[in-house]
């Protein structure tokens, strides 16, 4: 499957550097942040991000800035509803996961799929907060995202 959107929930240094990667890779990407201050936080961050690449010679100035153009912020959940992919890095906690979750169930297309960044709640628990379970993964990125080549 390619993905034409991607979008990412959490704009904190794991949501942003999942979404840096993405966009790096050529994806489009929704950052949401329930917060406006981290949501402009974590943008102004990936652009420092890639201005450091750009300037260590990691990537060229043009493919740091293409890539920050394709990372659009979101400021609602809904934004995502044309997402292919829909990576979840927020809060460790299941009530605020299994929230979120439900309200991306009611928005998404039904062959988008859900990951999630979690390093300590069970997937499966996860999957059945959904209506997908079955299009549902756990994909755990390591820190620094933009440094380090496994996930």
């Amino acid at each position: 499957m390619t993905f034409q959107r991607v979008g990412v929930i959490g704009a904190g240094q794991m949501g942003a550097g999942i979404a840096q990667v993405f966009a790096a890779a050529g994806v489009p990407v929704r950052l949401f942040d329930a917060s406006e201050m981290a949501l402009a936080k974590g943008l102004g961050g990936i652009k420092a991000s890639l201005e450091k690449f750009a300037a260590k010679g990691k990537m060229t100035a043009e493919a740091a800035a293409q890539a920050h153009a394709r990372i659009e912020p979101a400021a609602r959940l809904a934004s995502l509803k044309d997402c292919d992919l829909v990576v979840e890095a927020i809060v460790e906690n299941l009530d605020v996961k299994r929230k979120v979750f439900a309200e991306l169930d009611g928005v998404l297309p039904p062959h988008a799929i859900l990951a999630s960044n979690t390093s300590s709640i069970s997937i499966t628990t996860l999957a059945a907060c959904t209506k997908r379970a079955d299009r549902f993964i756990g994909m755990h990125f390591m820190n620094p995202v933009p440094l380090m080549q496994l996930v």
